[in-house]
């Protein structure tokens, strides 16, 4: 038998958040608590309107499957992952939350860090970026200035995208990565691609809408940057479409529904020689956490969540010029605090 609670919460940004989808300034997300006798797993998922999920819509259906979780036998995460997707067939960030947390508490149980249980020698050697969300172009250096970090990721989509990043790249030698967040149009991205590869970018997020796959084909053919596919690249389906026309794939885990089917989705594009990035969802330290477990698999790494707010949930990652260490607790690492 396993116990089930759970928690909102409102992370603010240290800065207002813009992208091409909109602006916040808070971060509303759900933790979930999964529990054997004293040992909890903890889980999360944020909320992210744009893609039609909301913290009072996962609860509600929580609430509606409470009765199988509690009554479930835990045996590995896989086999747990397949019943919630069967259970939440619609609602990838709550069954991620869920599956998160059950790989925690299997990996607690077992008196082990998850990553351990993948049998992937630990290294942290790949970088995070810190993202800078669309603003003035002032305001867009200030942010950089007062948070020097090896790799930035700068959100464009705008009139002035090669301003921005002349102004920036003005000011900083450190890595840029753009994400365009399905902002630009083909002909748009063909004429400031090249810009930006004088700039010194190394690669370049979701350029055009997540369905333009005509189009996406063109500018993998044309572009002199890498290209990363995010929006179009949500589940495991889509994995085999965008190693056609994409250099790589980011990885979300609440998109993709948890750390289960990310493995497989590693897996497929790694057999396709493509790139692989993990991204976050603005998510607190715990979904972090999950994302830091990946990372002697990764090549890319986007899990500046805890940087960029004002509060914290759980403690124990520690970053340091870009690299981040676990904390030495069992599961995720971390301790939760809530």
């Amino acid at each position: 038998m396993l116990s089930l609670s759970y928690s909102k919460h409102d992370l603010p940004f240290t800065y207002p958040f813009r992208t091409a989808h909109g602006l916040k300034t808070t971060q509303p997300t759900l933790v979930v608590k999964l529990g054997f006798r004293d040992v909890y797993g903890y889980g999360e998922a944020t909320e992210i309107v744009y893609y039609g999920v909301t913290l009072d819509a996962m609860i509600q259906k929580l609430e509606s499957g409470r009765k199988v979780i509690e009554n479930y036998s835990l045996m590995h995460p896989d086999r747990f992952w397949h019943f919630l997707h069967h259970l939440f067939p619609e609602d990838h960030f709550l069954v991620c939350a869920l599956d998160m947390a059950a790989w925690d508490l299997f990996a607690k149980l077992r008196n082990k860090q998850i990553h351990e249980l993948w049998s992937t020698p630990w290294n942290n050697s790949v970088q995070t970026d810190y993202t800078i969300g669309i603003d003035e172009v002032d305001e867009m250096v200030k942010k950089m200035q007062e948070n020097p970090w090896p790799i930035y990721k700068v959100k464009l989509g705008t009139p002035k995208d090669i301003d921005i990043i002349q102004a920036l790249r003005a000011h900083t030698d450190s890595i840029i990565r753009i994400d365009a967040n399905a902002g630009w149009t083909l002909k748009e991205a063909l004429q400031i691609i090249p810009e930006l590869k004088k700039l010194n970018v190394e690669l370049i997020e979701q350029p055009l809408a997540k369905d333009a796959w005509e189009d996406m084909a063109v500018l993998y053919k044309e572009s002199n940057l890498p290209l990363i596919a995010d929006e179009s690249c949500v589940v495991e389906s889509d994995v085999e479409r965008c190693c056609e026309v994409f250099h790589g794939i980011n990885i979300k885990l609440t998109k993709c529904s948890g750390l289960t089917p990310a493995l497989r989705m590693i897996e497929a594009a790694k057999s396709k020689n493509k790139k692989v990035m993990m991204g976050c969802m603005n998510e607190s330290m715990i979904g972090t956490a999950a994302i830091a477990q990946f990372l002697p698999q990764l090549d890319y790494l986007d899990a500046d969540g805890p940087l960029l707010h004002t509060t914290e949930l759980a403690r124990g990652l520690k970053y340091k010029n870009g690299c981040i260490s676990l904390g030495p607790f069992k599961g995720l690492g971390i301790k939760v605090l809530v």
